[in-house]
């Protein structure tokens, strides 16, 4: 495929980044030979349960509207897959939202998160290191979607919270720890 100046100038400054900076450094540091073996940010998955869902379609509705702000991009609704009796839950009823980032629409949201919406975070020193899970993917939850500035806060019915799973192609929590330091993600000290 041939690069044309339009989509080179479309190119998100955080991949920028990513190539000419992060890329390089991995090499260096861990020593990759294979330039494809190179851990790289594969996807952001932006999750929502809504337990009041199940009982009011419009808390459904008005996450779904928050979330599509929020990413750019419609959210699916997630359904209960069993009935459970003590919820009150039935197989089917809407629990939640969620919606897959990937490529460009990835790096900004990643770019928007770091530099607009975390520093709006109350008293924030940084997220804990310690939430990778086996496969170097790094899951991290906010406690209010209001830090997005897509979301007007007198529009706000129900302040609601996010999951927010970021997927690497290392096997290695150190290197994937490294990935997201260098391309800015604020880890607690």
């Amino acid at each position: 495929m041939k690069k044309t100046a339009e989509s080179i100038a479309n190119t998100p400054r955080l991949l920028k980044r990513y190539r000419e900076e992060v890329m390089p450094r991995m090499t260096k540091e861990f020593g990759y030979k294979n330039v494809m073996s190179i851990p790289r940010l594969e996807k952001i998955v932006l999750n929502m349960g809504v337990k009041e869902g199940s009982s009011d379609i419009k808390i459904i509705d008005q996450a779904l509207e928050e979330l599509t702000m929020i990413a750019g991009q419609r959210p699916v609704i997630t359904r209960a897959k069993k009935s459970i009796a003590s919820f009150k839950l039935r197989a089917g009823m809407p629990i939640g939202i969620k919606v897959t980032l990937r490529r460009n629409r990835m790096y900004e949201f990643l770019d928007r998160l770091m530099n607009v919406a975390m520093p709006r975070i109350r008293d924030f020193r940084g997220f804990s290191d310690k939430s990778f899970d086996d496969h170097g993917n790094y899951s991290m939850g906010l406690q209010e979607q209001s830090i997005f500035p897509e979301i007007e806060f007198d529009k706000i019915k129900k302040v609601q919270g996010m999951d927010i799973t970021f997927v690497t192609s290392s096997e290695n929590i150190e290197h994937s720890k490294k990935l997201l330091e260098w391309l800015g993600f604020p880890f607690r000290k």
